[in-house]
């Protein structure tokens, strides 16, 4: 009766019993009489068979199984009416599932990430700043972007910009840029001029092709010096010509850097809190919003989702006296590379220079070069 009353309330559906009966022929004879209607009748051993009857004639089956001595246990269930109760059990993972599709497909009609891409000396620093200009940001509705029309007030607002494709795909706008180029400066080679020196050094060679060497080697030469002068011939026969030809010298480069002598080193102790966020529009909702009360810490952003994150992470610092053997090494090969980085492909390093010294509370390491290089520039008379 148990089973009956939890179950009474679908009795259109079906179930499938096994019944264990000493005499299985009395138990199906009496289901007969009590008119039950039976599918599916299979034995399974000689005490032991299976049917599939209504839910509405459970009470009577009990009866019946009552006065032959039988054992019923239900195998399984059928019909619409235990599908509702499934259904209602699980409501609310169903409900917690629509919602999450309702809200990813409402996520999915904004912008969450931009991806500039650039050539030249644009950067995508100043595109953004353009694109924010137009009230592009992260956190804006699809609707509001018409990306034809954007791309036309990028290239009008921006003199730099020669070519742009801005476009949708998912949640970010990927926009990509070709700068203008300036057209080159044509030299006039019959224009007189004079061949001067671009920046100091010591001259190593000269080859002059047209114009009058005024400088020897091993001689030292300031910035704007005059090194093949435009003209040619003897006094009274000179003629003023365009300066042509290359003056190889000794240049110098050199960068220093700073640090201090007690260094103060950051680690962290392994607590952190989480605030994680969406933009709708240009308004931040929070969905968990933990209390920072670190003194000191670290902050790491993740923007790359729909759904934001900054963790703080607590660090404590301490004090360290800096071992200069162990740094010198390092800040000398930096400071080379930000030399080397600028220099180029035609300039020759003949000569590596590094110092490193104290200087009250201070590291001081320096690396100078000496590089090889062509320093005549032409300048008109």
């Amino acid at each position: 009766m148990r089973v009956m009353n939890r179950v009474s309330r679908y009795r259109k559906g079906a179930i499938i019993l096994e019944i264990q009966s000493p005499i299985p022929e009395k138990f199906i004879n009496l289901l007969w009489k009590n008119e039950v209607e039976v599918k599916f009748l299979r034995r399974e051993s000689i005490t032991t068979f299976t049917l599939e009857v209504s839910l509405k004639d459970y009470e009577i089956i009990e009866q019946c199984a009552e006065k032959s001595s039988s054992k019923i246990r239900v195998l399984s269930r059928k019909g619409w009416g235990y599908y509702w109760v499934k259904i209602r059990r699980r409501a609310t993972l169903a409900l917690g599932f629509i919602f999450f599709l309702g809200l990813l497909y409402l996520l999915s009609t904004f912008i969450w990430s931009i991806d500039i891409i650039t050539d030249g000396t644009l950067t995508p620093y100043e595109i953004r700043r353009q694109l924010m200009s137009f009230g592009v940001t992260p956190g804006i509705h699809k609707s509001k972007i018409n990306v034809y029309t954007l791309e036309q007030k990028m290239i009008k607002g921006n003199k730099d910009i020669l070519w742009i494709r801005i476009r949708t795909e998912g949640a970010k706008l990927k926009v990509s840029v070709l700068e203008r180029q300036s057209p080159p400066q044509l030299v006039n080679d019959t224009e007189p001029c004079d061949l001067v020196a671009k920046r100091d050094g010591q001259i190593v060679r000269i080859y002059a092709v047209a114009g009058t060497a005024i400088v020897k080697p091993q001689e030292v030469v300031k910035k704007g010096q005059v090194l093949i002068l435009g003209e040619e011939g003897r006094e009274g026969t000179k003629s003023i010509v365009h300066a042509k030809g290359e003056v190889t010298a000794n240049t110098f480069y050199e960068k220093e850097e700073r640090i201090p002598t007690v260094g103060v080193k950051r680690q962290r102790t392994g607590k952190y809190v989480e605030k994680a966020y969406i933009y709708i529009g240009t308004n931040k909702f929070y969905l968990k919003n933990s209390i920072n009360k670190f003194e000191k810490y670290d902050k790491i952003e993740d923007n790359s989702k729909p759904i934001k994150t900054e963790r703080y992470y607590e660090v404590v610092e301490t004090s360290y006296e800096v071992d200069v053997e162990v740094v010198k090494k390092e800040i000398f090969q930096k400071l080379y590379d930000l030399i080397t980085l600028n220099l180029d492909k035609s300039i020759k390093v003949v000569d590596k220079i590094t110092d490193s010294r104290v200087d009250g509370q201070e590291l001081v390491f320096r690396v100078a070069i000496i590089a090889e290089e062509n320093i005549a520039i032409s300048q008109h008379k």
